[in-house]
């Protein structure tokens, strides 16, 4: 498949599309949809889940120099459906998207890459764990009897950027919704959605300027479904932060004709409280001009149940991904009520 011909089928199918991330609202006829009452199983869902129409491997990191300067770091592996099934050789029809960002203070960088399954350019594999695109990697180190994902090593390079990681979770997979089972919408439509929050990071950055070693903390996301958007909904503001305490919040709000939210309360042992939707409120306090658009990069965030007020202000506003599919994606400072550092995502704008 051509550069032009793997584009179009992203377009067609991706889990990042145009007009905003909307197309994940389109019609998914074929492809299987999340059920509520079932079991998540590891490692086995650690892997690819080709019936389903679109998936990613989300990490995020929140890093610091030695001199106390604030890095932030993306690698994420999309894959999407041509089909609802598998097979071999470039009969496959699963399509793979990498997306890399590395943010300082003072400049953002992006890189991405495309490939197609079946050929052993890009893919995902349960058992031993290895999500890879070309040369980008994310492979687990875990030991013998350990969860796979608990202890990864992390890669990726672009034209200008380079960065290397060995992550170690300090704690368990934590499930979002109902046992994995997140709902998007009023109208029900919703994911498979769970997480591996407790990340400590060691690492290299290699910048323009040089090398950079780095220590932070790392939050990996992982998600499957085949249409877990409403049609009328735009796009979304999602964060996940880790407060100096030691909790974690995972929250979201969904564009549309109508907000919704949802999120998950995260106290440090890994227990795990739903937030339904309308328990978060979302607020922009500040807009940058980011990419020829205005772009709410200030929030505040909402939990009146808990009398929680955080307020986000980004390492650098113009932490924008120019890729085939743009985002907004960056790390962020929290403060307010708790503080805390964490990370921001914002599509359809």
């Amino acid at each position: 498949m051509n550069v032009k011909a793997l584009l179009l089928a992203l377009c067609l199918a991706s889990p990042a599309l145009a007009q905003g991330f909307a197309g994940l609202g389109t019609d998914a006829s074929g492809f299987a949809v999340p059920e509520q009452d079932r079991t998540l199983e590891f490692p086995r869902d650690h892997g690819a889940h080709p019936q389903y129409r679109i998936e990613w491997w989300y990490l995020t990191m929140t890093l610091q120099g030695a001199d106390g300067r604030d890095y932030g770091a993306q690698w994420t592996l999309f894959r999407s459906a041509l089909a609802p099934e598998e097979r071999e050789g470039w009969a496959s029809p699963q399509v793979w998207m990498g997306h890399a960002g590395l943010t300082t203070p003072d400049t953002h960088f992006a890189a991405e890459r495309f490939g197609r399954g079946g050929v052993g350019q890009a893919g995902a594999q349960a058992a031993p764990f290895r999500a890879y695109i070309d040369d980008w990697h994310m492979t687990s180190t875990a030991p013998s009897g350990a969860d796979a994902l608990s202890a990864l090593s992390v890669a990726a390079t672009g034209p200008d950027f380079a960065y290397s990681f060995d992550l170690t979770a300090q704690g368990p997979l934590v499930l979002h919704g109902d046992k994995g089972y997140s709902v998007k919408s009023a109208a029900g439509q919703a994911s498979y959605y769970y997480s591996q929050p407790f990340y400590t990071v060691t690492g290299t950055l290699d910048l323009p300027t040089g090398p950079v070693e780095v220590t932070g903390q790392g939050w990996l996301d992982r998600e499957w479904s085949s249409q877990p958007l409403a049609s009328d909904q735009e796009g979304w503001d999602w964060v996940s932060i880790t407060l100096d305490d030691g909790h974690r919040l995972m929250g979201f709000q969904l564009r549309g004709a109508d907000i919704f939210t949802a999120g998950t309360w995260i106290t440090p042992d890994g227990s795990a409280t739903s937030l339904p939707d309308g328990a978060l409120q979302f607020t922009p306090l500040g807009t940058a001009t980011v990419a020829g658009r205005e772009v709410p990069v200030r929030w505040q965030i909402d939990w009146p149940a808990r009398d929680m007020r955080l307020v986000t202000e980004p390492v650098n506003p113009q932490a924008w991904m120019d890729l085939t599919v743009s985002y907004w994606e960056g790390p962020i400072r929290v403060n307010g009520t708790h503080t805390g550092r964490g990370y921001l995502e914002m599509t359809g704008y």
